[in-house]
């Protein structure tokens, strides 16, 4: 079956005949792939920045961000005709780990878990895959269209998961009967793929959204911000020290989905009491910024701020991206579709993968 795969050691990215697995345990499931989206790690990994092929292999089949179909299904409780999303990481084995045991290797201590895609697990852009059931998530037919979105959305569904926790440490204004971000402003840094799915899921949980990006003509994001209800500010008009002016408030929560550091921590001079700083990104190596620590410091403590990264995600955020993902299909159905920008067959599957295909969120069909 048909692949696509790095080669680390001879530095190359082929499409390659990869042997078709086949179930080995009652536990299994057979997939057939449908789509596989191109996200910046899997750039990254074709670019030799990183990525782990499994022991014994010297190739790794890429691709995280997916959805499936069961054509078999041992004896778990799917069926044929499943629509799937498969989670990413895998725990680890380490007794001294205390996340991996409950589910949690989103948490992983020890840093030993396994990837599909990324890290020593062979990933999800070719034509069969293997799982077990514990790792798939069932996905509505009806969301067939937009399913492959499940995976870059439980980004912003966990840290959604981890603002409802830390902010029951304060009272927060609220309407009666309405979510976490009823009542509150929240910037969204960035109009990618991460940062508009962000922004829909923070409309939903109540925030008042504004994204921060720069705007190029003909993309379209402006047009998808509005369509949510949301507010886009032009990055290249609205300069960050003017932010809270222009928006005629302090920020309660900041959603980084940029990972550009010297904006990211612009932002958090804006950031008001109580607020929120989730990030998301992560920055390439670069000339060190300069950062007024003194300034962060005593508004972190004086002003009872929280900070937090975020990666992968547990079952669920999954559950929770693809309820959440039907709202949006509900609400916002054409703004979502115009998320995806181009489905591509696996033969031309290098030509997103190396950045020659331009757009919000490129596709891999099988």
């Amino acid at each position: 079956m048909k692949a696509v795969a790095v080669f680390p050691g001879k530095r190359e990215v082929q499409i390659l005949d990869h042997p078709e697995p086949a179930l080995t345990a009652a536990s299994q499931v057979k997939l057939r792939m449908l789509e596989v989206g191109v996200c910046g790690t899997d750039k990254e990994i074709v670019a030799f920045q990183y990525g782990t092929p499994p022991d014994g292999c010297d190739y790794l089949i890429i691709g995280h961000e997916s959805l499936g179909e069961v054509v078999e299904a041992g004896s778990s409780g799917l069926r044929e005709g499943d629509l799937v999303v498969p989670t990413v990481r895998r725990p680890c084995l380490n007794t001294e780990c205390i996340a991996c045991p409950a589910g949690r290797q989103d948490f992983c201590y020890t840093g030993e878990f396994t990837e599909r895609g990324i890290k020593q697990e062979h990933g999800f852009m070719t034509e069969y895959v293997v799982e077990d059931e514990r790792y798939l998530n069932k996905v509505p037919a009806s969301l067939r269209p937009w399913g492959v979105l499940v995976e870059p959305l439980t980004i912003a569904e966990k840290a959604i998961e981890q603002v409802r926790d830390v902010q029951n440490r304060l009272p927060w204004k609220k309407a009666p009967g309405g979510d976490i971000g009823t009542g509150h402003q929240a910037v969204v840094l960035g109009a990618g793929p991460v940062g508009l799915l962000g922004a829909m899921a923070l409309r939903v949980a109540g925030f008042d959204v504004w994204v921060y990006s720069r705007q190029t003509p003909g993309d379209g994001r402006a047009g998808i911000v509005s369509a949510m209800g949301a507010h886009f500010l032009d990055a290249e008009r609205t300069p960050v020290s003017e932010i809270t002016s222009s928006l005629g408030h302090t920020l309660d929560l900041v959603y980084e989905a940029v990972g550009a550091s010297s904006l990211a921590f612009e932002f958090l001079k804006a950031l008001g009491p109580n607020g929120v700083f989730i990030f998301t990104g992560v920055p390439g190596r670069k000339a060190p910024i300069e950062v007024d620590t003194d300034l962060l410091m005593r508004d972190f403590v004086l002003k009872n701020q929280i900070v937090f990264g975020t990666v992968n995600a547990p079952r669920s955020s999954f559950e929770a991206a693809v309820r959440d993902l039907s709202i949006f299909a509900g609400r916002w159905p054409d703004a979502l579709s115009r998320i995806l920008t181009n489905r591509i067959p696996i033969d031309r599957a290098l030509d997103p993968l190396s950045g020659k295909v331009a757009g919000i969120k490129n596709i891999i069909t099988l």
